[in-house]
């Protein structure tokens, strides 16, 4: 340690000394925290070696109290705390923990927006203020990616990553305090963009042709699978990351006590296992991508690519082509679709066939109250009949259980002519 000058200790674990790095005279202070094998080192802005004794034994003190209050020791700008983070992240995506797309992402968000509001404060002093006060800064110096006005699920989203950076210092001991970034802002509720049942009709009639339009063989292996893949996904309400998981042992063709078909998968996402049903079609889909595959043993994964290896990005290019080309990458409120517009398309259809909330939430591994939150547009006029059951003029209409129950049916998304109903 060659840059210490007139070191001296003042008790074990204390010593102060000048720096010949510097051109001024003044004293520093080192502190053994205890315990680990840390230090910390303090400018003590003296000449006066007295004073510097005196100011030495002050920190010292308070080093300790801190310490006997698991206080934070460490003052750390938030950009230092946030890289620390996401360099964190990156080694659990590198693990397989979480993907490599949400490590992207989180630190897109860190270093394009968070570091810019406050990655000079320090990590103590991120409090409530900063927090409320995060959707009005970002609305007023950014503009979103396809339209003026950031979208409140960018906020939402980027605000996630801010209380993650927070409950990750709290844990490496900078802060004490995650109360200030638990509170809900009045953010709009993030609208997920399903596609009208227009909308997908024309997906689904556009896609059969785009398939036709591919230049090479190679070209259109990979657009039939992702063809393929949509269907599935819009039948099903599963998460990508579940349908990346998705292995053929996963999937079975049972009956119900009608005698019935329907698809079955066991799925894993989010370290947890789930069950979900699918109407008889679904089987029609895969057996394409079986047909055509070149992985179908009962541990190879459904969603693969050209060579037969796990499809990481689940044709996710491909499928914002599709989009693009079918314009229907935008909604109409402005905002981007992706992948998991195909969920929500799911979840959407099935309120608007008046499936239960609960059954809908066990069946998308999710929570009542989400389905509630998210769904909530799904207007009454389209459940009317089983909304209004009961009263006088709405007398229960013939049972369809025995009817052709389209469900959503991606691969027979046409009109039908409705067929009059009888009273009882």
């Amino acid at each position: 340690m060659a840059h210490l000058l007139d070191k001296e200790e003042l008790k074990p674990g204390l010593i102060i000394f000048r720096r010949s790095d510097v051109k001024h005279r003044n004293w520093y202070c080192r502190l053994k925290i205890p315990e680990v094998d840390r230090y910390k080192t303090i400018s003590l802005e003296t000449h006066d070696i007295n004073a510097a004794r005196d100011k030495a034994f002050d920190e010292d003190a308070e080093l300790r109290f801190k310490l006997k209050h698991q206080m934070p020791v460490f003052d750390r700008a938030f950009s230092d705390v946030s890289k620390e983070y996401s360099d964190f992240q990156k080694q659990r995506a590198g693990a397989g923990e979480i993907t490599h797309k949400r490590w992207q992402t989180e630190d897109g968000y860190i270093r394009n927006q968070l570091n810019r509001y406050v990655g000079k404060e320090q990590i103590t002093l991120v409090g409530e203020n900063h927090w409320k006060g995060y959707p009005m800064w970002r609305q007023s110096n950014s503009k979103g990616r396809l339209a003026e006005r950031v979208s409140d699920w960018t906020v939402r989203s980027e605000m996630a990553t801010l209380r993650s950076v927070m409950r990750f210092a709290k844990s490496k001991k900078y802060i004490t305090d995650l109360d200030p970034f638990q509170a809900r802002l009045k953010l709009g509720k993030p609208r997920r963009e399903a596609f009208t049942l227009e909308e997908y009709r024309h997906l689904h009639t556009f896609g059969r042709g785009w398939i036709k339009k591919a230049s090479s063989k190679k070209s259109l292996w990979y657009r039939t699978m992702a063809y393929n893949f949509i269907l599935v996904m819009t039948n099903t309400g599963k998460r990508p990351p579940e349908a990346g998981n998705l292995q053929w042992r996963d999937i079975s063709v049972r009956k119900d006590k009608h005698g019935r078909a329907f698809t079955c998968f066991n799925v894993r996402g989010k370290g947890k296992f789930r069950e979900l049903v699918a109407p008889h079609s679904v089987a029609t889909y895969l057996e394409r991508i079986k047909s055509i595959s070149k992985a179908t043993e009962p541990t190879d994964y459904v969603f693969t690519t050209w060579e037969g290896e796990r499809a990481n990005s689940l044709y996710g290019s491909l499928i914002e082509d599709l989009l693009t080309e079918s314009k229907l990458l935008i909604s109409s409120s402005g905002s981007r679709r992706s992948t998991y517009s195909f969920r929500h398309t799911y979840a959407t259809f099935r309120l608007m066939e008046g499936v239960d909330s609960l059954f809908l939430a066990k069946q998308m591994g999710t929570s009542v109250e989400m389905i509630e939150d998210y769904y909530g547009h799904i207007t009454p006029s389209k459940n009317a009949e089983r909304i209004l059951q009961g009263i006088p003029g709405w007398e229960p209409i013939a049972d369809v259980a025995s009817e052709k129950l389209d469900s959503v049916n991606a691969g027979d998304a046409r009109k039908k002519t409705a067929k009059p109903r009888t009273k009882k």
